[in-house]
């Protein structure tokens, strides 16, 4: 029951409807959602380091508004005057920050989707779409957890000849990172050009060619996509009934809230929620029937 266990085209939708709610709903509601909803998600599937990725990108999306507000002048409610003299207005600092929010918002939804998405769920989606794109986008998914340890590897290697990357003073320190980042770039394209010619050789870029799964569109991914449809129709109407946009200029306009916006904010959490919902449940289902084989 859990979301990584249905079929990789229930997981594609998904996410790339969560994204695009994430990138068009800019009122600070649904905002707020799409990223708590994200970080929640993401802490579940990697722990406390998915929890210090989604915190570190609050600080950078303040940033992004304090640049945004000091270069962008528009708004009628000025709070101060910039080392130039020109004005910076609340509704500026807001805007850049709703757009700081949005991008960290997506990029927490990426991280999880990565870690749903694995290599044959890849290759399954774009197979017989794309052979060359299926075999690029899981070679490259691949490489990113191998990069990680490759350096770590070599950065061993250099520390037993006293050259590791925290050995020697500051300039000899940037100079042994420098041997290791080329030491793994001359690794990463040996390896890319190994892996695709091997790939090669085995026919997958040949017209017709199928691949072997274990994926079955079951009644249990059709229901689960009747719920995605109804929550994205629910999410459309407030589209159209403006619910989900904000104006910053010249001053900040935004639909008033009533009853009928928390039914949409409602729906949207849910949406966003529930395949920690579906996480959580299988997880627990599966402890549970555990507990009773062991009685």
């Amino acid at each position: 029951m859990r979301f990584d266990s249905y079929h990789p085209t229930i997981n594609a939708i998904y996410f790339v409807s969560v994204i695009l709610c994430s990138i068009c709903f800019r009122q600070p509601v649904y905002l707020a959602l799409s990223f708590c909803c994200a970080m929640c998600y993401l802490t579940k599937l990697r722990g406390g380091k998915g929890l210090a990725f989604s915190l570190a990108l609050l600080p950078f999306a303040a940033l992004f508004a304090l640049w945004y507000g000091f270069y962008h002048h528009f708004g009628v409610t000025v709070l101060r005057q910039n080392c130039i003299g020109n004005a910076i207005t609340l509704e500026s600092l807001l805007c850049g920050l709703t757009i700081g929010m949005t991008a960290a918002a997506v990029l927490v939804w990426l991280g999880c989707m990565h870690t749903i998405f694995t290599a044959d769920k890849v290759v399954y989606l774009f197979g017989r779409l794309s052979p060359r794109l299926s075999l690029f986008l899981s070679i490259l998914l691949r490489m990113v957890p191998r990069i990680r340890t490759q350096a770590k590897r070599i950065n061993n290697a250099q520390r037993a000849l006293g050259r590791g990357s925290d050995q020697g003073n500051i300039l000899q320190r940037l100079y042994h990172c420098l041997r290791i980042t080329s030491i793994l770039i001359t690794w990463l394209i040996e390896s890319l050009v190994t892996s695709s010619e091997s790939m090669r050789c085995r026919g997958y870029t040949l017209r017709g060619r199928t691949a072997f799964s274990l994926y079955r569109f079951d009644n249990r991914d059709r229901t689960l996509v009747v719920i995605f449809f109804a929550c994205l129709t629910v999410l459309f109407m407030a589209f159209l009934l403006d619910q989900t946009s904000i104006r910053f200029d010249p001053a900040i306009i935004m639909t008033p809230v009533t009853s009928v916006s928390c039914l949409f904010y409602g729906v949207y959490a849910v949406f966003c929620l529930l395949p920690m919902i579906l996480q959580t449940a299988g997880e627990y289902r599966f402890a549970r029937l555990r507990a009773q084989m062991e009685q």
